[in-house]
């Protein structure tokens, strides 16, 4: 029988960019990043969800720098995340003034350890390059690194239309789409190499090509790949809200990931009124982690259900012991050392059940309907235990939290086998 192999791709190389103590891009691994949707010049609510994101697992966490109130709040903002222990570092997203914002407030352009340029809307017509000259010197000066970040929402129309006209009397004319893909394009490596013109290195510069659409997503980001070794930022713009941003945005970065592009991801969810921010954060996670990139926390498998498994126990039981782990893994990053590469089973009858409990760390396989009320729990492989009774799930959750602790706690030892009465 021939083992299956995975075709994925050679990691393409890129110039790694330091971002305060994140390293993004050569060989790096692939860096998830968030940002907030607070107003910044509320440094209260900024700071709560700069944590909240942080402590959800986002290494990067951008803000919204839009006025002189929040640049003033910046310097505010990185002194208490210091303060509380939260060191993520923080990037400035600038659109239209950012030059005079950088320039007034010096402090600002101190705190934070990175700044985003479009250079769609970093000025117009004559005070275009200007303007963009003015960050790129202040960039340098506080020795930041910039990502240009081209978005096709916002995209230098003079350069469009030239390409277009260009297109109109080309003996060979290509797709509107195709020419609005190659603007965007140009506009990314233009302004990277007018940057580097201005005296920044390529390990201070990142690029970013968003579009909303995945199949554009997908051939931009291919094509800029092949034209430039800088480090790229990932991301669907506008993805949307529920299930339709998470796959529009796994699809087209997954496809992307496979092919060895893209140094950082960020997942941009429109979250429910009210909702949780980071949820985009668990979703880029999620995304690396069952491609095979990155491991963040430990995985729980457990079947979809069937009319064998007329029972909610093990729909419970998964549920529970998976938010809790979430829950519990800002602590656990520290206390439990590898803890995210464990593989947890909770199965829900006697088919899949006992070869998948097999194969995780440690697995239980329930009773389903019309089996014997027992669940067999395995261990590395061997049953070491069959409960039954009530208690099933408590007894599940506390075997659980004990392997954790004789394997990832300081001084682990190899986990001895564990037998219950009820054997």
């Amino acid at each position: 029988m021939t083992e299956y192999t995975p075709m994925r791709l050679p990691r393409r190389r890129s110039v790694a960019v330091q971002v305060g103590h994140v390293m993004v891009g050569g060989d790096a691994p692939v860096v998830v990043q968030s940002m907030t949707n607070t107003d910044t010049a509320d440094a209260d609510a900024t700071v709560a969800q700069v944590a909240a994101l942080a402590r959800a697992g986002s290494e990067l966490v951008r803000i919204t720098v839009d006025r002189e109130e929040a640049a003033m709040a910046v310097p505010r903002i990185r002194e208490r995340l210091d303060r509380i222990g939260v060191n993520v570092p923080l990037i400035g997203d600038f659109h239209y003034n950012g030059h005079k914002l950088l320039a007034d407030f010096p402090a600002c352009a101190e705190a934070l350890a990175k700044y985003r340029i479009n250079p769609g809307n970093v000025g117009f017509k004559g005070k275009r390059d200007t303007q963009f000259s003015q960050i790129i010197d202040i960039a340098l000066r506080h020795d930041k690194p910039v990502r240009i970040g081209v978005n096709w929402g916002s995209l230098d129309q003079e350069l469009l239309t030239r390409l277009m006209d260009e297109n109109a009397v080309s003996a060979n004319p290509i797709s509107a789409a195709a020419v609005m893909r190659e603007a965007i394009i140009q506009s990314g490596l233009l302004s990277a190499a007018r940057a580097e013109e201005l005296g920044m290195r390529r390990d201070r510069i990142i690029l970013s090509a968003k579009v909303s659409q995945v199949q554009d997503l997908i051939a931009v980001y291919a094509d800029l790949a092949s034209r430039c070794d800088y480090a790229l930022h990932l991301g669907l713009t506008e993805a949307g809200m529920g299930t339709k941003g998470i796959v529009a945005s796994s699809a087209s970065m997954g496809i992307l990931l496979q092919q060895g592009i893209g140094d950082t991801i960020r997942v941009s969810l429109t979250p429910e009124p009210g909702g949780d921010r980071s949820r985009e954060v668990q979703v880029a996670q999620e995304l690396l982690q069952v491609m095979g990139f990155r491991a963040f926390v430990p995985v729980v498998a457990a079947c979809p259900g069937c009319g064998r498994t007329t029972s909610t126990v093990f729909q419970e039981l998964a549920g529970d012991i998976q938010d809790h782990i979430r829950d519990s893994m800002p602590e656990w990053r520290e206390k439990y050392p590898g803890v995210e590469n464990l593989n947890v089973a909770v199965m829900g009858c006697i088919v899949n059940g006992p070869g998948e409990s097999k194969f995780a760390d440690i697995g239980i396989s329930l009773p389903g309907t019309g089996e014997t009320p027992t669940a067999p729990v395995f261990i590395d492989g061997e049953k070491v235990a069959t409960l039954r009774g009530p208690n099933i799930a408590s007894e599940f959750k506390t075997m659980v939290l004990d392997y954790i602790e004789r394997r990832f706690g300081r001084g682990a030892r190899a986990v001895p086998e564990i037998r219950t009465s009820a054997d």
